[in-house]
């Protein structure tokens, strides 16, 4: 009898292990169904920024005379929200991206830009669901904002930003809501463009709130900012004809961040003297105006608010964070229930206002947008332009222990307010640095005037950068180059002339190099190798080239009639008209500039 006993007690064991064994089975090959199901995420060490690396390559050129693709030879990476066929969006979140399968099309904007020549390299970190600012994100890790790296890169999309700031790819989409474009770009040192609600599609990418959401695109260039505007932007939107243009400085704006406006208000001030084209800039109290212009934003003032000069501006934040739980519920409300996601504290925070809120004023919310869009309507109406810094806070510190304050938050929302709700484009220029952190303003045009501002900034850009670099007397000089190092970069350069003479073009690019790195001040060496690059057919690189040789020697005859010769290579004729006669006018018997610029005229017919 006990050992009768003794084998049903085995017997028991035995069941309990074949039980447990065929139990791991099953979660094994559950484990396996879906990494086969879902393309595997391999970390990967470029500051941080991505969260998958693959490569889409873009249409082939077609062969001549067809013009040259638009983006040919530009990289980008989108933000973990947009589709990519056979890969899943994972909105930033793990769990979002195992509940989910592999899209079976991807977004309209991605293949638009490989069909004009750009290849799509990755997809980058954002905050969980598009759903706060700092660019941190508990299961991917924080993006190393590139130059500064004790600060934040800031968000939603930390990892496009950080991307282009790094140098690691030409430009990168991301979806702007509350300022998930411009905060990044901003916190970075680089270009961000928020464009008018509507002119992109959003087919194809995941929706955080659809009334605020906006596809935008980071970058370093700003000619790279426009040709990528020519390829997303609508024919409908069109640039605004009219000869002269206007700024509107918001002062209030100007008063909010703790920096000098010798830093930024009157950076873009003596860059615009600069320009012919523009009317006498005028100043204005934004937050008055708008105020006085959109009656439904009483509603949502803070009683205590009253009587201080920005309420305007702090019921517009409250507006459109309003906007934002309300639409985020709606769209995701079903999913979070279910699954319960794992989800960091600051983000739970906000999913957990989103989820809990019940408008008790719907239509004055959307009564508002309209509202604003139409009194900024007027305000920029033929050519205005709304000047503001583009947040009234300064990144903070890298895993930094403490909580963003609710005043920080506020700051910050403010001055982002005015396009989210309102719809209008925006541009985010960086101009240097203060007390060791990015700064940027931003310039608002009205509604579908996308085009007009992007040409715009092209324009300003370069004097703005040359007005930074007077403006900050924080900019240390750079360490004095001694007569010894002067000669080994002439001997150098002299090495490269010689090898040019000899059609060694490889060679002499690697001599112009060198001495380069020993002084990258002489305007000559970039002009050089950029006669080098010309003769292998690398126009993008020349043109590189002839634009810093430009910033260091304006008067460079040669390097606008090298950039003019890369840009008619690019078949960007008007540039290189353009180009061409800047050469004539500092030189007006220069037969290579007067035969170009017939040339190009005769292609232009």
């Amino acid at each position: 009898m006990k050992l009768g006993r003794m084998d049903a007690a085995t017997h028991v064991k035995v069941w309990i292990v074949v039980g447990i064994t065929i139990a791991g089975a099953i979660i094994i090959a559950e484990a396996n169904r879906r990494r086969r199901r879902t393309p595997a995420i391999k970390p990967v060490q470029y500051f941080g920024a991505f969260i998958e690396r693959f490569e889409l390559l873009p249409s082939p050129q077609p062969p001549p005379p067809a013009r040259r693709l638009l983006l040919a030879d530009l990289s980008f990476a989108v933000s973990d929200n947009f589709d990519i066929k056979g890969h899943v969006s994972g909105f930033g979140n793990p769990d979002w991206r195992r509940t989910h399968e592999p899209a079976d099309q991807t977004a309209l904007v991605v293949t638009a830009l490989r069909v004009q020549g750009a290849a799509c390299v990755g997809r980058t970190v954002i905050d969980e669901f598009l759903f706060s600012m700092k660019g941190e994100n508990l299961h991917y890790g924080t993006p190393i904002n590139p130059e500064i790296q004790t600060d934040v890169p800031g968000g939603s999309c930390s990892g496009s930003a950080v991307a282009v700031a790094a140098g690691l790819i030409d430009f990168s989409l991301g979806t702007d809501t509350i300022g998930g474009v411009r905060i990044p770009a901003s916190f970075c040192g680089v270009l961000g463009f928020r464009p008018s609600h509507g002119a992109v599609s959003s087919y194809g990418v995941l929706p955080n709130s659809q009334s605020l959401d906006a596809i935008g695109w980071i970058v370093r260039d700003p000619a790279v900012l426009q040709r990528v505007g020519s390829v997303l932007l609508p024919e409908s939107v069109k640039a605004v004809k009219r000869i002269k243009k206007q700024l509107f400085f918001a002062d209030d704006c100007f008063l909010l961040p703790a920096v000098p406006k010798q830093k930024t208000a009157q950076v873009v001030t003596n860059s615009v003297d600069s320009l012919s084209g523009y009317e006498d800039s005028k100043h204005i109290n934004i937050a008055q105006y708008i105020a006085s212009n959109v009656p439904s934003l009483k509603e949502f003032y803070e009683p205590s608010e009253l009587k201080k000069g920005n309420s305007a501006l702090k019921a517009l934040s409250s507006v459109m964070l309003l906007l934002q739980r309300y639409e985020f519920k709606m769209n995701h409300e079903d999913w979070i229930n279910s699954v319960k996601p794992s989800i960091s504290l600051d983000v739970s925070a906000r999913l957990l206002e989103a989820i809990n809120y019940s408008p008790e004023n719907l239509k004055s919310l959307y009564n508002v947008r309209t509202e604003l869009r139409a009194a900024l309507n007027t305000l920029l109406k033929d050519g205005g332009i709304l000047v503001i810094p583009t947040t009234a806070v300064v990144p903070f510190k890298r895993d930094s222990k403490h909580k963003t304050s609710a005043d920080y938050e506020e700051k910050l929302y403010t001055l982002l307010s005015i396009a989210s709700v309102s719809g209008c484009c925006q541009v985010t220029v960086p101009v240097g640095k203060h007390d060791e952190h990015h700064i940027s303003v931003s310039f608002i045009a009205a509604h579908g005037a996308d085009k007009f501002l992007l040409d715009m900034i092209v324009d300003l850009y370069p004097l703005i950068q040359d007005n930074v670099a007077i403006a900050s007397n924080n900019l240390l000089p750079a360490p004095p180059v001694s007569n010894g190092d002067i000669h080994t970069a002439e001997l150098l350069k002299e090495k490269g002339n010689g090898a040019y003479k000899g059609r060694e073009w490889n060679k002499a690019v690697l001599h112009y190099s060198e001495a380069i790195k020993i002084n990258d001040a002489n305007a000559t060496y970039y002009c050089n190798r950029a006669a080098a690059y010309l003769e292998l057919g690398c126009f993008q690189k020349a043109e590189a080239d002839c634009n810093k040789a430009i910033s260091l020697d304006k008067k460079n005859v040669k390097a606008y009639l090298r950039r003019g010769t890369a840009r008619e290579k690019l078949l960007y004729y008007k540039e290189a008209l353009q180009d061409f006669r800047y050469a004539l006018a500092l030189e007006p018997q220069n037969k290579a500039a007067l035969l170009a610029e017939r040339k190009i005229q005769k292609l232009l017919k």
